[in-house]
């Protein structure tokens, strides 16, 4: 148990029999009354978001969960398989447990898998992913008043919104929680 004072990004707590991925926290003391905490939590078996407010000195019952470095080797329709980078294990996952990851996906990449009691619970990938653009419309010269873009579909079939002057072929950085371009890579 922890107190709510010190819950923050990241973490993982169980709320009547569910588990929830801290995303967000505020901590408001309002001119009268005591402190609490505004959090932003999402439930990990459906996905959704709700915000809830703790007192700050109410225990919330926080989760152990065992990440481990995974490498990702290939899917096969709605199935994604990885190996353990220390065992050499390897495990399928539905895309279930990748959410808006299975875009971001490219053979080789290391990401981690959260395991809770020795069950894969969610797969995290790097906030930062460099992939080629394979394609993309090309872009109209003297169109620079605001700083427009265009779709662009990347390796892995995720698409992203990047500035004119990208074309097919170049690699670029992109942001994964966002899903926005960067830069250049």
């Amino acid at each position: 148990m922890i107190e709510a004072n010190n819950l923050k990004n990241g973490v993982i707590i169980r709320l009547e029999n569910e588990l929830f991925l801290v995303q967000g926290t505020q901590h408001v003391k309002p001119g009268k009354g005591p402190a609490y905490i505004k959090t932003k939590l999402k439930n990990f078996l459906k996905g959704n978001v709700l915000e809830k407010t703790f007192r700050s000195s109410e225990k919330v019952d926080d989760v152990y969960v065992d990440r481990r470095n995974m490498q990702f080797l290939y899917a096969t329709g709605d199935e994604f398989t990885f190996m353990d980078n220390q065992t050499y294990d390897q495990i399928t996952l539905s895309s279930k447990f990748l959410d808006s990851a299975k875009g971001y996906l490219k053979e080789g990449m290391n990401v981690d898998v959260l395991f809770l009691e020795e069950k894969p619970i969610s797969v995290d990938i790097p906030i930062f992913v460099e992939l080629e653009v394979v394609s993309t419309e090309p872009g109209l010269k003297g169109d620079t008043v605001s700083t427009p873009m265009k779709p662009a579909q990347v390796e892995t079939g995720a698409t992203v919104m990047v500035p004119l002057f990208i074309n097919v072929g170049q690699k670029i950085k992109i942001d994964t929680r966002s899903n926005t371009y960067i830069e250049r890579a």
